[in-house]
């Protein structure tokens, strides 16, 4: 059981500490990166091309291991996991990103750095997925 809550928290604290250093929880950094035509900040596509180069390895790795080292088997996305509701979920995140210049990973992350203006961002992010939830009947 603390196996199953350790590696999630360990993979999480990582990722949010790469954020924070990046300077991803800087919503003008993000929307300095959007702003093509003004004054474009190209901080997030050198993070980005940083996870690119993580995750190639981390497939070159996956390639040449039987399991995953804290799982029964990989979970791996195909081409049947693109449904409308996917793209259409993803159309919404981005341009809740764009407006508000913050994902899930930053926005959590921003707790540190600003919390009021997290609180905000994050309760208004946990009222959309409740009221998707609501809206589907899953909740």
């Amino acid at each position: 059981m603390t196996r199953d809550l350790l590696v999630p928290l360990a993979s999480g604290t990582i990722f949010g500490a790469g954020l924070t250093l990046g300077g991803m929880t800087d919503p003008a950094r993000v929307r300095g990166f959007l702003n093509l035509f003004g004054d474009w900040d190209p901080t997030l596509a050198f993070v980005m091309g940083g996870a690119v180069l993580v995750m190639a390895v981390a497939w070159l790795l996956q390639k040449r291991m039987q399991r995953p080292l804290f799982a029964e088997g990989f979970s791996l996305p195909d081409r049947s996991d693109l449904t409308p509701r996917l793209v259409g979920g993803s159309a919404l995140f981005g341009i809740g990103w764009g407006i508000a210049g913050l994902c899930p990973g930053p926005g959590f992350a921003s707790f540190a750095i600003a919390p009021g203006a997290a609180a905000i961002f994050v309760a208004a992010m946990l009222a959309g997925m409740l009221l998707v939830r609501l809206v589907e009947g899953n909740a």
